[in-house]
């Protein structure tokens, strides 16, 4: 997840500068933005998907926003907020006269059916709860611009929650839709700087600036609507496409450019932007319920196994840096567990061996009959999943252990990857700056990469960890800052003394765009904001 805000241009390197275009900004005109994959599903908890972040990002705001150098917590449609001791209570005064683009009040009323909404979910209409609130437990409208919330336990991380894309505010209209209903972009009424005029679903989006748009976040140093006056955003699968597409000057900035393509982008003067999602790194998850991964040496082999230096230098650039841990330096909370990820080919060896799998004729691993024959499929957000996985592969198999690697239609890969027993290997990662990130993606009822039982997978027979979920729970408890990033500290080293996860690089959002594309931002976890960006004459 992530916060939303708005910064000037990032360097390769350095992320975001202030004051990276040159001249004075211009109003008016149309960027043509290029996106690699469609939206699924706008109800904005389900905005961790970056190309769904993406479109929500222009359409909604939120109550808070999180600078994305700083990391602090800003006003933004909230003016000013109270948190009781014990983090249990939040009060939020709002500012007034802010309105959704049908006309609606943006009210304590819409603040709080948003946050019961996405705090408790509405199983009628099939809305789920968001993955960055805990312990939520009511709303109470205090007057018409002041809501309270109250929780069952502390929730330190709800503040920081209220800025991130699944917190995006929406009207009451949209909210009394059904699930299902919410991949129509037309249908997500926000309150941002742009709105959604038309939609050719799966393949084409038009925003249009709010004229009347005048509530941005309170220290962002543009103010008023937006400069451009629209957005044409396409759908462009194809890598060398969208690459063509921004040389030859028919788009003005492109997302998921693949390292391979950035020399050749810098070459001609193109810039790369590449903000670090400062969560989760891109890793490999094995899932203990399969029996073939559930002996700890079977998985610590796996992880001394995993050759990340040379995935990294083989496939990715500078922007993608080696993991050093399960979750990025830039991380709240981050601890160098580089010594605990050491390739090691020669133990991996030993580790097999005394695990019982022998080598057979065959080259592969084989204990009481059965071959140490894994599964995992690609991940298509992920940049070059599957090329990550198909060079593991080759470094797991000379250790003897076989890794299939499968695209496969939606259907069967949504439900394969629910089952232990046919996917016990899984990429991941997930993006928000916050130490709830890691409960995100680990806790049984959030993302549950491990599948542990509990969560949404009815295909797990037996495998929890207790250990695990009470070390998650209480960074999510935690109101003492320095206790809380401790306990993100203990976190990350029992899932690597577990071998749960083997991180291999710290994943940007890597894009593209013109010299005369200005202002472009990026939200703490990158995802685009177009609220300053504006274009200058060629």
């Amino acid at each position: 997840m992530a916060a939303g805000v708005w910064v000037a241009g990032c360097s390769q390197q350095s992320g975001t500068s202030e004051g990276a275009s040159a001249g004075a900004a211009v109003q008016g005109g149309e960027l043509v933005y290029l996106e690699q994959q469609a939206h699924t599903n706008l109800y904005p908890p389900a905005g961790g998907f970056y190309p769904n972040g993406g479109v929500l990002n222009q359409i909604t705001d939120k109550l808070t926003y999180q600078d994305p150098k700083t990391l602090e917590i800003q006003p933004w449609i909230a003016e000013s907020w109270t948190i009781n001791d014990q983090a249990t209570e939040f009060t939020f005064k709002l500012r007034s006269g802010v309105t959704f683009s049908d006309g609606t009040p943006l009210d304590a009323a819409a603040v709080a059916k948003n946050f019961d909404t996405y705090g408790l979910g509405n199983k009628a209409l099939k809305l789920p709860v968001s993955e960055v609130i805990n312990n939520y437990e009511r709303s109470e409208v205090v007057d018409p611009l002041t809501v309270k919330f109250y929780f069952s336990k502390p929730s330190p991380g709800f503040l920081q929650g209220t800025s991130v894309i699944g917190s995006g505010l929406v009207s009451l209209a949209t909210l009394a839709r059904p699930f299902e209903e919410l991949g129509d972009a037309t249908r997500i009424i926000g309150s941002g700087p742009f709105v959604v005029e038309r939609e050719t679903l799966g393949k084409e989006l038009l925003f249009k600036a709010r004229a009347d748009y005048k509530w941005g976040p309170a220290q962002h140093a543009h103010q008023g609507r937006a400069r451009l006056d629209s957005i044409r955003l396409v759908v462009t699968p194809e890598d060398s496409v969208r690459i063509g597409a921004l040389l030859s000057g028919q788009a003005g900035l492109i997302r998921q450019v693949q390292a391979y393509d950035e020399k050749r982008v810098q070459e001609q003067s193109f810039q790369i932007y590449a903000p670090s999602t400062r969560g989760v790194n891109n890793s490999i998850a094995l899932r203990p319920d399969n029996a073939l991964v559930a002996d700890l040496r079977v998985r610590q082999a796996l992880l001394h196994g995993t050759n990340t230096a040379e995935v990294v230098q083989t496939l990715f650039s500078a922007n993608y840096p080696q993991a050093t841990s399960v979750i990025a330096k830039s991380a709240a909370g981050y601890v160098d567990l580089s010594s605990e990820l050491k390739f090691d080919p020669q133990q991996s060896q030993r580790l097999l061996d005394e695990a019982g799998w022998t080598l057979g004729a065959n080259g592969l691993r084989q204990k009481d009959g059965q071959e140490l024959v894994l599964t995992a499929y690609e991940s298509l957000p992920q940049p070059q999943n599957k090329e990550t996985l198909q060079l593991v592969a080759q470094q797991w198999g000379k250790l003897g252990v076989k890794l299939n690697v499968l695209a496969g239609d939606a259907g069967s890969k949504t439900l394969d990857s629910l089952d232990p027993a046919k996917t016990p290997v899984a990429p991941g990662m997930v993006g928000r700056a916050d130490p709830d990130v890691i409960k995100s993606n680990y806790y049984p009822t959030n993302r549950n990469v491990l599948l542990q039982k509990g969560g949404v997978s009815q295909k797990v027979n037996s495998f929890v960890d207790d250990k695990l979920n009470g070390l998650l729970d209480a960074i999510a408890a935690e109101t003492d800052a320095a206790k809380r990033l401790q306990l993100t500290g203990d976190v990350q080293r029992y899932l690597i003394a577990q071998a749960y996860v083997i991180p291999i690089f710290e994943e940007p959002q890597a894009f593209a765009g013109a010299t005369t594309v200005k202002d472009v931002g990026f939200e703490a976890v990158g995802r685009p904001s177009f609220y300053a960006t504006w274009l200058a004459k060629p």
